[in-house]
């Protein structure tokens, strides 16, 4: 595995493991929900493994948009983003909430794998990379 020497390399590399990685778990937790709940099961894996890669490419996103402006802007646009796919998640998780197609338990464990899997692997691949602090 190579190391990222860019703050680019760094994104982009964050956003193709952290989609690996969620497509992986998706799989598995689609069949796992559908062995054990059936068709709800197997929808419940695939939407929790999806809102996981949504958001978390969301926020690998506002933190290379918030890179870019000062300090300031930076806190902004991260704090904003966390500010608004919250409420994106709160609305979602309204509207899901009693449908006949979802398994609470598989739509849980679905987001909450996806979700450790990501920041580690997140966390992982930023402890790794080779940028330098100061650039000419």
């Amino acid at each position: 595995m190579s190391r990222a020497s860019t703050s680019k390399e760094l994104f982009r590399k964050v956003l193709v493991q952290s989609a690996i990685l969620t497509v992986a778990i998706a799989v598995l937790s689609s069949a796992l929900g559908f062995a054990f709940a059936g068709e709800s099961g197997l929808a419940s894996g695939l939407i929790g493994s999806g809102l996981t890669l949504v958001f978390s490419s969301l926020t690998v996103i506002s933190v290379w948009f918030g890179g870019r402006l000062s300090l300031g802007g930076f806190f902004g646009v991260v704090l904003g983003g966390w500010v608004l796919k919250l409420m994106i998640f709160i609305a979602i998780v309204a509207t899901l909430k009693g449908a006949a197609f979802i398994n609470g338990p598989v739509l849980f464990f679905s987001l909450v794998a996806s979700i450790l899997g990501t920041l580690t692997l997140e966390a992982l691949t930023v402890l790794r990379s080779r940028i330098p602090l100061i650039e000419n």
